[in-house]
């Protein structure tokens, strides 16, 4: 699937809102996931704001050869993504090493990572649509696949881990009225 413009546009509207129920596709796809130390609530902030500086880029910025900028992004994910995964933060170093234990991958530099979000790129196989704090320790992150349930995603592991996953399960696919009945039908 590659992503228009009109629709990376709309998945930052959805990153910095939560969408109307009425605007869900028949299916999503989630990962729930093990908030390390608990603060769901602070998780959630911190993934938004990695996906809102990917997805403004991905909205303004010409992707070519050249580094995009990263002042948008917080330090703590430059920071671990700059030194491969060193970051003061315990938050973001445990979930480096959580995520290279489940991918059998490395850190991601965060030039290629940025570059996931390029419109073009076919390789990124979801959007986000929300993420829900369903428990003090528990956040369930869910994204539109198409209705795959095996879709590019490594991308999206590396923030939720490094965001302070302790684990993290799925994908799996869910009709959407799950979604809505865990945000409140709001």
């Amino acid at each position: 699937m590659i992503h228009s413009e009109e629709s990376v546009a709309a998945e930052l509207d959805r990153v910095r809102q939560r969408p109307a129920v009425e605007s869900a596709p028949p299916v999503l796809a989630v990962f729930t996931v093990d908030v390390a130390g608990g603060l769901s609530e602070a998780y959630v902030q911190r993934v938004r704001h990695v996906l809102s500086a990917a997805l403004h880029l991905a909205c303004t910025a010409e992707f070519d050869d050249e580094d995009l900028p990263v002042d948008e992004f917080p330090d703590w994910f430059t920071t671990l993504c700059a030194r491969s995964g060193e970051a003061p933060q315990h938050f973001a170093r445990h979930g480096c090493t959580a995520y290279m234990d489940r991918s059998g991958g490395n850190p991601w530099s965060l030039q290629n990572w940025i570059y996931r979000f390029e419109p073009d790129e076919d390789s990124r196989g979801w959007e986000f649509w929300d993420a829900v704090p369903v428990g003090p320790a528990q956040v369930r992150v869910w994204v539109d696949s198409w209705g795959e349930s095996f879709f590019g995603s490594l991308e999206l592991l590396w923030l939720l881990y490094t965001a302070g996953a302790a684990r993290v399960e799925g994908p799996e696919v869910h009709k959407a009225v799950t979604w809505a009945s865990e945000v409140g039908g709001r």
